[in-house]
């Protein structure tokens, strides 16, 4: 190999790795900032994402220069995941259980979506939008997995999808308590009891 094509190669190595790195770093960002701010509390903080991450205060405002910016990226993180769920979910769980299943992640995506409203306070302009095309992909998945429960006739078919989520967005904004998300838990699946056909199959 001439001595030419041995530099190139090692300027492509050299310039790979800090995007590698960077890369890296935004996800632990994001893992780190969905558990900080789904459990909430007086600490849920900016600093406290670096420090679960790993990384300096001045790596996340690299990543994230505004609350915002961190908001919604978190948000958008969540969204795709539970869209992916969903898919997961109809291929491997029963038909109700894998809506039960799915409404106990859409919970947790609720408790980190408070947190961060709590802490980070964002000014959100212009995402009106953005949170529409967030709501309608996930309404598109739980009225998938609705639909396949249906058909198996193991929920009743007077609920759509949109009634599902007010309900449980409803009950995870009541007063909070510590071990809220519990509570809710138990009540939707009270509230699923009731969706169930009295002859249908779990």
């Amino acid at each position: 190999m001439r001595m030419s094509e041995e530099l190139a190669l090692e300027k492509e190595k050299t310039s790979r790795k800090p995007r590698a790195d960077s890369q890296r770093n935004r996800e632990k960002l994001l893992v780190a900032a969905r558990d900080v701010f789904s459990a909430g509390g007086p600490d849920a903080s900016l600093e406290a994402v670096a420090r679960r991450a790993g990384v300096g205060i001045g790596t996340l405002y690299r990543h994230f220069p505004t609350r915002e910016a961190l908001f919604q990226a978190v948000y958008s993180r969540e969204v795709d995941q539970l869209v992916q769920l969903a898919a997961k979910l109809a291929d491997e769980a029963p038909p109700f259980e894998a809506l039960r299943r799915w409404l106990h992640a859409q919970i947790g995506m609720v408790a980190t979506k408070k947190g961060m409203l709590t802490a980070l306070n964002p000014v959100l302009d212009g995402s009106t939008e953005v949170f529409a095309q967030h709501q309608a992909r996930i309404g598109r998945a739980v009225g998938e997995l609705m639909a396949r429960a249906v058909a198996a006739g193991v929920i009743r078919d007077d609920i759509d999808a949109a009634d599902l989520i007010r309900a449980v967005i409803g009950m995870c904004y009541m007063p909070e308590q510590p071990g809220w998300q519990e509570t809710v838990i138990r009540l939707v699946d009270v509230f699923l009891d009731g969706l169930r056909r009295q002859d249908g199959a779990a």
